[in-house]
């Protein structure tokens, strides 16, 4: 009977957090459809921007009351997002979609891991780990991808797991206003930033329907839709859960941009998928979320 509870009560954060990765790899690719336009960093801005007015309409984030016990994580959550973003769409010049997803999650990856405590655990990180190695550019293959775009998509993944963990404990009591809020701390240091770096085209009139439709599929739905996730998952599961990504972004990739993945790069991502799945499927709840599910 707990299970069944348990098992229900994850189904709503964890159809969420699907959308919200389909969302954002499929406004990944527009995105960068448009970099020789506006520009990476104009590219940031334009996410930020106009998704941020977006949250505050629709989440009011004013109406939060703040204590000093969430302000700190509250400012990192934002921090975080702002330069995952900026990073990410830097690396995304030089690096194919799947595989700055693919070096990107190594942040989450190491938050599945370090939450990790039984040997079944450890099989499925491993297995996401052997994936890893495959979809990353070592060996022959590193003279094919661009190191410094392959290191900003790291530091983005350094910036995702911080994202997730300040965005759970910023989070707890405010749900989706958090993220508004965040948006908002990233916007004020991160839009600056990316307009004075942005090329021209950025103010071009034709470019604000785009602008719009990155904003929504990047911003304001995923990040809405993942701070449900992240208020009702635990940081391990979630984490883990988003192992699939990378395999989302080859896919809108291929799709959208063109960008061919060898045979070993999918087997890779197939393996993570799996490591996903897999460790989805036999999680045990810990302490903590026996006590929430009694509670409910």
């Amino acid at each position: 009977m707990l299970s069944a509870s348990r098992s229900a009560s994850h189904w709503l954060p964890i159809t969420a957090l699907l959308i919200a990765m389909i969302s954002i790899q499929g406004g990944a690719a527009l995105a960068k459809s448009i970099f020789p336009q506006v520009g990476a960093t104009g590219i940031t801005a334009i996410r930020l921007g106009i998704g941020t007015l977006i949250l505050c309409v629709i989440f009011k984030p004013w109406r939060m009351r703040i204590s000093r016990h969430n302000l700190p994580p509250l400012i990192i959550y934002g921090i975080a997002l702002g330069a995952m973003n900026t990073l990410f769409y830097l690396a995304i010049r030089t690096v194919p979609l799947g595989i700055a997803v693919g070096l990107e999650f190594i942040g989450p990856l190491t938050l599945a891991l370090a939450g990790s405590r039984r040997p079944l655990d450890f099989v499925w990180v491993l297995l996401a780990l052997v994936g890893l190695w495959y979809l990353l550019p070592f060996g022959e293959g590193l003279s094919e991808i661009d190191p410094l775009g392959a290191a900003l998509a790291i530091a983005a993944g350094a910036c995702w797991a911080i994202y997730i963990v300040s965005g759970q404990r910023a989070g707890s009591g405010h749900g989706p206003a958090t993220v508004a809020m965040g948006s908002v701390i990233a916007s004020v240091i991160f839009v600056p930033i990316g307009l004075a770096f942005a090329e021209s085209g950025l103010w071009s009139l034709s470019v604000l329907p785009v602008a719009i439709a990155i904003a929504i599929l990047c911003s304001a739905l995923p990040y809405s839709l993942e701070m449900v996730a992240l208020t009702r998952l635990p940081a391990r599961l979630f984490g883990t859960l988003m192992s699939i990504e990378p395999a989302m972004a080859a896919i809108s990739g291929m799709l959208f941009l063109g960008e061919l993945l060898t045979p070993v790069q999918w087997l890779a991502l197939l393996a993570i998928v799996v490591a996903s799945a897999g460790s989805t499927l036999t999680l045990r709840p810990t302490k903590t979320e026996l006590n929430q599910v009694k509670i409910e």
